[in-house]
C-alpha cells in the first residue's frame, strides 16, 4: 500500500514536470504528441517543457553540452561545482546542466583512467598502476608516497581534459543545438519562442 502510494505521488510529480504553465492550445498538442513511451516521457519532454517556457534551442544546448563536458571532468567530486558556476558565469539553465552531470557520472569513471594515461603522456611521468589491489598495496606500504602519486595523477588527468574538454563542449554545443531546433520545428515551438521574445 505504501508503495502504490509512492507511486501515485511520483506519477503526480512526474505529470507536474511536464504539465504547460499556460494552457495554450499549441503546447497542450506538443505534451499530447510527447505521450509515446518512455524516451520521450524522460529525455523529449523535459527538453520540450524547457521550450515551452521560452528558453531557446541553443540556450538548452548549450546547458547540455556543459553537463557532459563537465560532467566527464577526471577529478571526482568536483563536477558539481563546475557545472553550477559555468551555469552561473554564462547563465544556463541550471537544474539541466545538474542533472546531465549525474546522468554523466558512469562516464566520468569510464573516462578518468584514459585522461590519467594522456596526462602522463604529455608529462612523460611513469605510468601508474591503476589497479585497486595495486593503489591498495601502495597506499599501505608507504601511504604519503600513494596519496602524492594519486594526487599527480589527477593533476595529470585534469590537464589532459584541459586539451580536450572545451573542444568537447564546442563540438557537443554544435551537434546539439542542431538537434534541439529541429525537435522545436517538429513540435512548432521556435516560431511561438521567437514571438514571444
Amino acid at each position: 500500500m505504501l508503495h502504490s502510494r509512492g507511486r501515485r505521488h511520483i506519477q503526480r510529480h512526474e505529470i507536474l514536470l511536464v504539465t504547460p504553465v499556460v494552457n495554450h492550445p499549441l503546447r497542450m498538442s506538443a505534451y499530447r504528441a510527447l505521450d509515446r513511451g518512455f524516451f520521450h516521457r524522460r529525455l523529449i519532454a523535459p527538453i520540450v517543457a524547457l521550450l515551452t517556457q521560452g528558453i531557446t534551442p541553443e540556450k538548452i544546448a548549450l546547458s547540455l553540452a556543459f553537463g557532459i563536458g563537465l560532467g566527464v571532468f577526471p577529478v571526482l567530486g568536483s563536477t558539481t561545482i563546475l557545472c553550477a558556476a559555468a551555469a552561473l558565469i554564462f547563465g544556463l539553465n541550471m537544474p539541466a546542466i545538474q542533472l546531465v552531470n549525474y546522468l554523466i557520472y558512469p562516464l566520468q569513471l569510464i573516462f578518468m583512467v584514459p585522461f590519467i594515461r594522456l596526462g602522463e603522456i604529455l608529462f612523460r611521468a611513469a605510468p601508474l598502476p591503476l589497479s585497486l589491489a595495486q593503489m591498495l598495496g601502495m597506499a599501505r606500504t608507504n601511504f604519503p608516497r600513494a596519496f602524492s602519486a594519486l594526487w599527480l595523477a589527477g593533476v595529470h588527468a585534469a590537464t589532459a581534459w584541459l586539451l580536450i574538454g572545451p573542444l568537447l563542449i564546442f563540438l557537443l554545443y554544435l551537434a546539439l543545438s542542431r538537434v534541439l531546433r529541429q525537435v522545436a520545428d517538429s513540435y512548432g515551438l521556435r516560431k511561438k519562442t521567437a514571438e514571444m521574445s
